[in-house]
């Protein structure tokens, strides 16, 4: 049976209010809006009418839409008056996380809330105590604007954040600010490139998190498909995770990936012959307020 986790209930900043006919309804702080969501398969609860009464804001596909790497581009129409960047809080166990949003060229806004668990999850594995030496180092690779960071942070591990854009780092950096934060590492450059270097220098972490896309390209052009190169990536992992007390969160938004092949994968990758003793995989999903769960990415979560 596959394990499905999702955000608490308690979060009042977030919602997603209905979805249906490939899109969704969503609150995030004072502002709804309508994004695509290609899972949504179904009829939506609310009609249409409803949807754009409560909506500030709708993202309109450009042409790229549902080509590589040019699916998520479009532009936003306004439905009534709202600002182009706020803030939201997430209310953790044992953290608080304060994180700006904006209206991106992309159908992103600065979070996934699906994420929610696996903020949790690492908050918990990265906090100092127990089998953990007092200040856990963790590296989060691809890691768009800390989410993840930010909950590795708040447990109080030396964090390195990686990402290939200089301006979504500094996106994170301003979160880390919000929240609170200092001391985070940031890294402008490509994952791939930097874990390999890391490796020859024989460099360890206790932590390893990894939310890569299907497609990229690095600062210098370096070109990341997932299918072609994320086994690679999880061999150098590999090298690079603590091997008595290490863990890893790997996260996969790529339609086709299973949590029964991230786990093998990861599995084959550390060459673990009893996975389930080390390996917990599963879905990341959202329900509506009508109880419809739209499942969005799965995860892979690694203990050594």
């Amino acid at each position: 049976m596959v394990m499905v986790e999702f955000p608490k209930s308690k979060w009042k900043d977030y919602e997603l209010l209905d979805s249906g006919n490939g899109l969704k309804l969503e609150r995030f702080g004072k502002y709804a809006m309508i994004r695509p969501e290609p899972k949504a398969l179904w009829t939506p609860s609310m009609g249409e009418a409803e949807w754009n009464r409560i909506a500030a804001v709708r993202f309109k596909p450009g042409a790229g839409f549902g080509k590589a790497g040019k699916e998520d581009s479009g532009t936003w129409e306004r439905l009534r008056e709202m600002p182009d960047q706020w803030f939201v809080e997430y209310p953790g166990e044992g953290f608080r996380l304060r994180m700006r949003l904006g209206l991106t060229a992309f159908k992103h806004v600065g979070i996934f809330p699906e994420q929610a668990p696996n903020w949790e999850y690492i908050y918990h594995k990265a906090k100092a105590g127990g089998t953990l030496p007092a200040l856990p180092r963790v590296l989060n690779l691809f890691a768009y604007t800390g989410g993840a960071s930010l909950a590795a942070r708040a447990a109080g591990a030396d964090v390195t954040h990686l990402d290939s854009v200089r301006q979504v780092v500094n996106w994170a950096r301003e979160n880390m600010d919000a929240s609170g934060m200092q001391d985070i590492r940031w890294v402008v450059e490509d994952a791939m490139k930097f874990a390999k270097r890391e490796a020859r220098r024989g460099h360890v972490y206790d932590g390893i998190i990894l939310d890569p896309p299907a497609y990229g390209h690095g600062p210098d052009g370096e070109r990341w498909k997932l299918d072609e190169l994320l086994f690679d990536m999880l061999r150098t992992v590999r090298t690079l995770l603590n091997p008595d007390h290490g863990w890893m969160v790997l996260n996969l938004y790529s339609n086709g990936y299973s949590a029964a092949l991230g786990e093998t994968i990861v599995g084959e990758a550390f060459s673990l012959r009893n996975r389930s003793a080390h390996i917990q995989s599963g879905e990341l999903a959202l329900n509506d307020k009508f109880g419809k769960a739209l499942p969005l990415s799965i995860y892979v979560r690694l203990e050594l």
